[in-house]
């Protein structure tokens, strides 16, 4: 048999390659499990607003979003749900002391609500605010 001479200064090598195919392993999996475990823990109550009822003032707007999507400006209906169509409606309403009230339908599309206050920049209002339901009227 032919051994080889080890020579003094030669040191074993350490092969790095399955070392690192385990680790990059261990790491998807520790990902993929604590990425799964937080979604599915989240648990989400919305609020109810106890403030007392405001008397209508006539410096408020009030658009009302429909779960279709419709859209009424102080209860009159405007007609398409675009938001030019909706910006044609509020600007000749639109001043500098009037606030909007944004009172959208539970089942309302978040894009719905965006195109309300979409259609209240281009006009030019800036106070915006949202109409909530009160804690006592909600029956719980």
């Amino acid at each position: 048999m032919n051994f080889r001479k080890r020579t003094p200064s030669a040191e074993p090598e350490i092969n790095l390659i399955p070392f690192i195919d385990v680790l990059l392993v261990l790491l998807i999996f520790l990902m993929l499990t604590s990425t799964a475990s937080r979604l599915s823990e989240i648990n989400m109550t919305l609020p109810l607003a106890d403030a007392q009822k405001q008397k209508d003032r006539p410096q408020q707007i009030v658009l009302t979003v429909s779960a279709q999507g419709q859209y009424a400006v102080n209860k009159s209906p405007v007609d398409g749900t675009s938001v030019s169509a909706l910006a044609a409606v509020l600007g000749p309403l639109a001043s500098q002391q009037v606030t909007l009230v944004i009172s959208a339908d539970a089942q309302a599309s978040h894009q719905s609500v965006v195109h309300a206050m979409e259609a209240a920049r281009r006009t030019g209002l800036s106070q915006i605010t949202f109409a909530t339901q009160s804690s006592e009227s909600s029956g719980s």
